[in-house]
């Protein structure tokens, strides 16, 4: 029966009418009414196609690898340092220090440090709508290992009976929440793809980040869904453009015998077959005899062609979520205000992705994971970790610095809000991507520093 409720399940998946128009091949047309159901059924039917087509366009499309370079730059950066917010000041050094360390060799792999898998998460979560990794015990320590997302077996769809059930992969208990990924074997040699059967594993040992479209998601959509289709005809769009131009370019002649009694050809020059070569010379006049008549190609060009152009790219980059200007590198129309104006509301978005989605998915069960492993090790000595577990665990992400538009205007502001009470120095310190109790310790450091070497630094004087 399970076996049977999960072939039903797929196969209506395969035939049902896509609701999402990146899984098909053209948009809604005539009398149709689209409309989307639930949001686990509508993205599980089309979370692998969908997937497919955008790893395709964002590797091939210069449009689109530039707006998601351009997402994941911005909201990665560097990368989100933590910061403990243990009450007392040498534990939240120790703790500080520990994840530190363990940042440099929590890749599995040893491509990265956990700043890098960090990007790599989240060009995943834009491509592919999801990404998924793994907890991993090594005898040297705790390791992070990124599974990529078509490993989650996406066929695996059955009832297991007193409620809980697999779908889409990812196993739930009765009461709906997850206990275990459902996780092919990974074989980083395989040329072809091929199936092997999938490994249950707890769902203490993976995280999945993907961005929540509703209630009752399983699997993750691809944030280039919205632009697939119009992105894919931009690209015809311009391959038939460049055919016209080439066709332009050649600048061909056709002869024309009126009299239908001329043999050979009238001009001088290299004859294949029927066609002339070098049949005119630059600077020189050509009289023809009598009959013959010369007519040269202008393919029609669009004079709208350009400017449709960009209108499609303002619709990529409004669907994207990225300010125009970074989705094609164009700043010829771009002014102080526009630039301020577009940078402010990507801005938001990145915090609102960084804080709602980021944190709370990936980066604070990877802090919370690691402070238990390192406690149950040893590396970090916290007899009262069982009493006070609340106190390890609370964490503050600092996400990487945005730079300042006109930064002697900002510097001055952000002064100003400081002196007036309507910001800390935490908060202003937080902004520019620094923990607030580093760089106060690097400031007496640089005093003392200064100090033992008869240095001083005075403020910027400047002659009235």
């Amino acid at each position: 029966m399970a076996a049977r409720t999960g072939f039903l399940t797929r196969a209506l998946a395969y035939f049902g009418v896509r609701r999402i128009e990146a899984a098909s091949d053209r948009r809604w047309t005539g009398g149709a009414s689209p409309r989307f159901g639930s949001y686990s059924s509508e993205t599980n039917a089309v979370s692998e196609t969908v997937r497919a087509k955008s790893r395709a366009l964002a590797v091939n499309n210069p449009w689109i690898a530039n707006g998601v370079a351009a997402w994941s730059g911005n909201t990665i950066g560097a990368g989100i340092v933590p910061t403990s917010q243990h009450p007392e000041p040498e534990t939240r050094k120790v703790l500080d220090a520990a994840f530190k360390r363990w940042c440099a060799t929590c890749d599995l792999d040893g491509r990265t440090d956990f700043y890098g898998l960090q990007a790599g998460m989240f060009r995943g979560t834009v491509v592919d709508g999801e990404a998924f990794i793994q907890f991993v015990t090594e005898p040297d320590g705790l390791r992070l290992q990124l599974i990529p997302a078509e490993l989650i077996d996406h066929a695996e769809t059955r009832e297991l009976g007193g409620g809980a059930r697999i779908i889409a992969g990812i196993e739930f208990d009765a009461r709906g929440r997850r206990v275990a990924y459902h996780v092919r074997p990974l074989d980083p040699s395989a040329i072809w793809e091929s199936y092997a059967p999938p490994v249950r594993v707890s769902a203490l040992d993976m995280v999945q980040l993907c961005r929540p479209l509703g209630p009752g998601q399983v699997r993750g959509l691809s944030w280039l869904a919205p632009i697939l289709l119009r992105a894919g005809e931009l690209d015809q769009l311009e391959d038939a453009a460049l055919v016209a131009n080439k066709v332009a370019a050649m600048h061909a002649g056709f002869l024309t015998d009126q009299n239908g009694a001329a043999t050979g050809f009238p001009v001088d020059g290299t004859q294949i077959g029927s066609i002339m070569e070098s049949g005119l010379e630059p600077g020189t006049l050509r009289v023809l005899p009598s009959g013959f008549d010369i007519k040269f190609s202008a393919p029609q060009q669009s004079a709208q062609l350009i400017d449709f152009a960009k209108l499609q790219l303002r619709g990529i980059a409004a669907g994207l979520g990225v300010p125009e200007y970074l989705l094609t590198g164009d700043l010829s129309n771009a002014n102080y205000s526009s630039l301020r104006a577009g940078l402010i509301e990507f801005r938001a978005r990145i915090e609102a992705v960084q804080f709602q989605t980021l944190v709370p998915q990936l980066l604070q069960p990877v802090w919370e994971r690691f402070i238990v492993h390192a406690v149950l090790t040893g590396e970090i000595d916290a007899p009262d970790f069982e009493a006070r577990m609340p106190d390890y665990f609370a964490c503050e992400w600092i996400p990487p610095a945005q730079a300042w538009v006109d930064p002697e205007k900002d510097a001055k502001a952000t002064a100003a809000m400081i002196a007036s009470g309507l910001t800390s120095r935490r908060r202003a310190v937080a902004a520019q991507g620094y923990s607030v109790e580093e760089l106060d310790a690097e400031i007496i450091s640089d005093r003392q520093r200064e100090t033992g070497l008869g240095l001083s630094f005075g403020p910027e004087t400047t002659n009235a």
